[in-house]
């Protein structure tokens, strides 16, 4: 099949999806399809038609780099189109979109996890990967998504949501800061007292409008990834310091991690149900990964629902996916079919 992977973008994760977007496009390579990545912003100059964009066996290593560089200047670039009137897509990338036999996305964040894209590629009428824009758009929002998880008796954190200018008269310590639609943990911040809270709210509002503020569970952290509405064996996530944040995912060494989680049998199968359950709740079709906290007392909570979870050498996925026997090609592969079945 020729395949577009599309990455890079206009979000906190560019360079994450980047890293995400070489590793899926090489596996499609070697799982014989006609692969090539784009950066869905910034577009390419480099092809005179589709296929020859289809058929370059460009070194994705160099090109990842390349696209890397271009991050300090992504700011730039939007406003500058803002202030032309043009749009999101860079040159050429809705016409390898539309010639593609289906768009892998591997973008994360804003621009790309929350909707957007995947509504305009339904109105082109492209096929994609993962799920739908209205299932992204609740899951992306983590104020939907708490109150549609906790309408459905999902557990979930307690907390509310605080718009810019709004101030709480009371604040339980420690608490948990976090942009309401944000991701890859960029942003979040445990308070303990006024001054960290302060702290916290304004790096949370220098990045969104919109925040949460819920109270700090404080426990053991787990991932469970679901693929066609059955989840893979529950993995554990130990920061070797602080807690789970952007440095700590991305870093390889920073944290531990243990797949098949050493919990009892009856406590991942909790874990697995209710990460279900939460993709259920939101609509999710193809795949996802439900991010899980259990407390002392065995409580689990589920804090957000990854509809685009990272596909890095570091990313969680893969790796419970290999404790299933499924390589990490297979992977990819499971994901493409898995998804054009969304069109059957």
């Amino acid at each position: 099949m020729n395949i577009a992977v599309i990455a890079g973008g206009t979000s906190t994760e560019r360079d994450v999806s980047l890293s995400s977007g070489k590793l899926i496009c090489a596996s499609l390579r070697r799982n014989g399809h006609n692969a090539n990545m784009i950066d869905v912003f910034l577009g390419s100059d480099k092809y005179d038609n589709v296929q020859d964009f289809f058929n370059d066996k460009n070194d994705l290593e160099e090109l990842a780099s390349e696209l890397g560089k271009m991050s300090p200047k992504i700011k730039e670039i939007e406003t500058e189109r803002k202030e032309k009137s043009e749009g999101f897509f860079g040159p050429m990338v809705l016409d390898v979109c539309k010639a593609a036999d289906i768009v892998y996305i591997g973008l994360h964040g804003s621009n790309g996890e929350d909707g957007k894209i995947q509504a305009a590629f339904d109105l082109f009428g492209i096929k994609y990967t993962g799920t739908d824009y209205l299932s992204s758009a609740i899951s992306m929002d983590k104020h939907l998504t708490k109150k549609m998880l906790a309408t459905e008796g999902v557990p979930v954190p307690k907390g509310i949501t605080l718009k810019k200018g709004h101030k709480l008269e009371y604040v339980p310590f420690p608490c948990v800061v976090k942009p309401c639609c944000g991701g890859s943990s960029v942003g979040v911040s445990i308070a303990k007292n006024e001054a960290e809270f302060k702290e916290a709210v304004d790096l949370a509002f220098s990045l969104e409008d919109e925040i949460i503020v819920e109270e700090y569970v404080k426990g053991r952290e787990f991932s469970v990834a679901v693929i066609d509405g059955k989840a893979l064996p529950v993995i554990e996530i130990e920061p070797l310091n602080g807690f789970y944040d952007y440095k700590n995912k991305y870093s390889a060494g920073a944290t531990k991690e243990t797949c098949p989680a050493k919990v009892d049998e009856e406590t991942s199968q909790r874990m697995q149900r209710w990460a279900e359950k939460a993709c259920e709740a939101a609509g999710i079709k193809a795949f996802a990964r439900v991010d899980e906290l259990m407390n002392e007392d065995g409580q689990i909570f589920c804090l957000e629902i990854n509809t685009l979870p990272g596909m890095t050498a570091t990313s969680l996925v893969p790796q419970e996916a290999q404790v299933v026997g499924i390589s990490y090609d297979e992977l990819t592969q499971k994901l493409v079919e898995l998804s054009l079945a969304k069109y059957e």
